[in-house]
């Protein structure tokens, strides 16, 4: 990998576009090295693993909302496939479905560095583009290794948060390079889809803070369909604001660090394989990623504690991320409501762990119902419960060292007698380090469990046998890669009201 300086340049700077930014991730994303097995591997592992997802919230209302839009646009010729029903339909409304439908949960990828992301947020514009112009599988597996290793080193390179701006300032930029790489556009047009998709996917971030709806979900779905559009665009000849990272009234000077800061990003070296998703992990629990591990530590605490009635107090000392964002640092009294909104107890480290200690399991719908939220002994459970950063647990959240590295807490429960347990864990069961890793096996296994009651037997097997075997599917035929579901199922949707479309 190569490190490069990224900093505020003032217009009368000698600047040369080839110092860019994103002119050098469009050089990446033209780069012709070949994807490595592995890599390949994985990205039918997150395939897999967003078709589950998207099963288990297809009739979810932001998602029935979503399709309905997507269904206003459909096309007389060769389009793109929305999630659970037949037809064909233009592209960037499709990911849009798409890409809802996969984030709505807060169930698929992750990766963690000094920024945030869900990188298998970048599959659903990829496969919709790839349906609509007739891509084979392998350009796909090019353009999906390519959108995940500019997210990844972006992420790893740009700390968003902290200034907070949302994550998908990240993903419209590598949904741009993915585009880019599976078309086999020339690196002048992936420079301007890239500054057009930057520009329209800053926003703050808000939407996952305080009282939190469902644009949680709809807002990676933007970018997808914001970087579709800056693609065609760019392919039309538009040009894009420039240098969009590094201009003097640009993202740097303006919305993160200021004139004064340097980032340092880290780029793949020319013909240097793309590595980066195996890099990211998924989740097994339905949860913001930080609470993946404390769901597990949970469960193996509740066998120890026995009867909960007995806890006083508990403490989890952790990172400065899961405190202040999911955390009793967020200063949120949201987190703390049995009346929050779904997407809001997704973000209440406090409200996971007492569910989880008292059910010792967790459920994608059953631990998030309002009756569960009430229940008065969760609600007692809950409220004994807060964080602390821990500067030890901090660190090691940014540690480069993956075996260093941690999502976790130690949790330090006091009883009501004076004794005190603690119990710590570093990264959740599912994580590549972790007690359980997810490998094929386990993906597979997440698909048909939340596709069971939705996706029929013969639907099931025949998705899987087209994704496992992707890299055999020729040009124009990936719309094999969509799950059709039964209207009886897609019956039990929210009605969605009329909107414009």
């Amino acid at each position: 990998m190569r490190i490069h300086d990224v900093r505020t340049r003032r217009s009368a700077d000698d600047f040369p576009r080839s110092e860019h930014l994103a002119w050098k991730i469009a050089e990446v994303a033209t780069d012709p090295v070949e994807v490595p097995a592995d890599t390949k591997a994985m990205v039918i592992n997150r395939i897999i693993d967003n078709a589950a997802v998207s099963a288990a919230s297809a009739i979810r209302r932001p998602v029935a909302a979503a399709r309905a839009q997507a269904l206003a646009h459909r096309t007389s010729t060769r389009g793109a496939k929305v999630f659970g029903i037949e037809g064909d339909y233009s592209p960037e409304w499709a990911a849009w479905a798409n890409g809802v439908a996969v984030r709505e949960l807060d169930f698929h990828d992750t990766f963690l560095a000094a920024d945030y992301s869900h990188p298998g947020d970048n599959i659903p514009a990829l496969v919709a583009v790839a349906q609509h112009v007739g891509i084979g599988g392998s350009d796909l597996i090019r353009g999906l290794a390519t959108a995940y290793e500019v997210q990844v080193d972006l992420v790893k390179g740009i700390c968003l948060h902290e200034h907070k701006i949302d994550h998908v300032a990240h993903l419209g930029p590598s949904v741009a390079a993915g585009l880019g790489t599976m078309l086999r556009l020339d690196a002048e047009t992936i420079y301007h889809a890239i500054g057009q998709a930057l520009h329209l996917t800053t926003s703050t971030r808000q939407s996952r803070k305080g009282s939190i709806s469902s644009w949680k979900a709809f807002a990676p779905a933007w970018a997808g369909k914001v970087g579709i559009e800056a693609i065609d665009r760019a392919m039309r000849g538009e040009r894009a604001p420039a240098p969009i990272w590094e201009g003097e009234d640009g993202v740097i000077a303006w919305l993160l660090s200021g004139p004064d800061h340097t980032y340092r990003v880290p780029l793949p070296e020319p013909g240097e394989p793309k590595r980066a998703i195996l890099d990211t992990y998924t989740k097994e629990h339905s949860a913001e990623y930080q609470s993946q591990a404390l769901i597990d530590l949970a469960r193996r605490l509740r066998e120890h504690i026995g009867n909960l009635d007995q806890i006083a107090t508990i403490v989890l000392h952790t990172s400065h991320h899961t405190h202040y964002v999911i955390g009793t640092g967020s200063n949120d009294p949201q987190k703390m409501d049995p009346d929050a909104s779904r997407e809001t107890l997704d973000h209440s480290v406090m409200y996971i762990f007492a569910v989880a200690l008292q059910d010792g399991t967790w459920h994608h719908e059953r631990s998030y119902t309002s009756e569960r939220a009430h229940r008065p002994d969760t609600v007692e459970l809950w409220r004994k419960i807060s964080t602390i950063e821990d500067a030890e647990w901090t660190r090691r959240y940014h540690s480069t060292d993956p075996a260093e590295q941690a999502f976790g807490a130690r949790a330090e429960i006091t009883l009501k007698s004076g004794e005190v347990i603690v119990d710590e864990i570093a990264v959740a069961d599912a994580h590549p380090l972790g007690a359980r890793p997810f490998e094929r096996k386990q993906y597979i296994g997440k698909f048909t469990e939340l596709a069971d009651g939705v996706v029929s037997q013969s639907e099931q097997e025949r998705f899987l046998s087209v994704v496992e075997g992707l890299t055999r599917f020729g040009p124009g035929t990936l719309g094999a890669l969509n799950i059709v579901l039964s209207q009886a199922v897609l019956d039990k949707a929210p009605t969605i009201p009329p909107g414009i479309f």
